[in-house]
């Protein structure tokens, strides 16, 4: 299972939006593979500091639970996600990164992590496709950290039509456009949107977990994961 790793470098804000460069590079010293990764990252100029934190914490717990599959990081954007599912758990042979759009920042990244990691070259694949159209493999894994409002639920959609395992952790919760299960009269809207997602979960068959990231990150760290079959 993935090693527990030190807290962020000291002097360094873990929910901060800057941007890692090269410069930021030596604030994260030691062999640790977080240190390896944050390092490496900070060679492609292209991504805000709490979203390495964000998407480190979510694979880590998602890979102490399950192994192996097709990755799925839905919807991508930079694709982060799935470049540290892989490189966490060589098992899987494979990532399919999906959204409707490709950002130059996937591409950056894709030349440091492959150059680091030779091992990743030619295992990842970005389709250009929106997640209503998309097909998975029976062994997929589908990941995504922070999909704004409804867009949580699609993903959980694309889960669900797949039978295969998803992990969210969930942001901007609309409570117009989102479903709280009519649960504000016991909890905080956000939390009511997010407690009827896990009992969706549960209703379709689906064994759920939560846990949270360090709120020190993200102050919307709840972290929903089910995979078909019993509790």
């Amino acid at each position: 299972m993935p090693a527990r790793e030190p807290p962020e470098p000291a002097g360094l804000d873990p929910s901060s939006r800057a941007r890692l460069t090269p410069h930021t590079a030596a604030r994260f010293t030691g062999e640790t593979l977080f240190a390896e990764l944050a390092r490496t990252i900070c060679q492609a100029s292209c991504l805000p500091r709490k979203e390495l934190y964000e998407a480190w914490e979510v694979a880590r717990r998602v890979r102490r639970r399950w192994r192996g599959g097709v990755v799925v990081d839905a919807p991508a954007g930079h694709g982060l996600l799935a470049w540290i599912l892989l490189i966490l758990d060589d098992s899987s042979p494979r990532a399919i990164q999906l959204d409707r759009r490709r950002p130059a920042s996937n591409e950056r990244l894709r030349e440091v992590l492959e150059e680091r990691w030779p091992r990743l070259r030619g295992r990842v694949e970005f389709r250009e496709q929106d997640l209503a159209d998309a097909e998975l493999p029976g062994d997929a894994l589908v990941a995504s950290v922070h999909a704004c409002g409804p867009l949580t639920d699609r993903v959980l959609d694309l889960a669900l039509r797949s039978r295969a395992r998803v992990a969210v952790l969930p942001c901007c919760h609309d409570l117009e456009r989102c479903d709280t299960g009519q649960l504000e009269g016991w909890l905080a809207g956000p939390l009511a949107v997010d407690a009827t997602r896990a009992a969706r979960l549960r209703a379709a068959g689906y064994a759920v977990r939560t846990q949270t990231i360090p709120a020190e990150i993200t102050p919307q760290n709840r972290l929903l994961m089910g995979a078909p079959g019993p509790s």
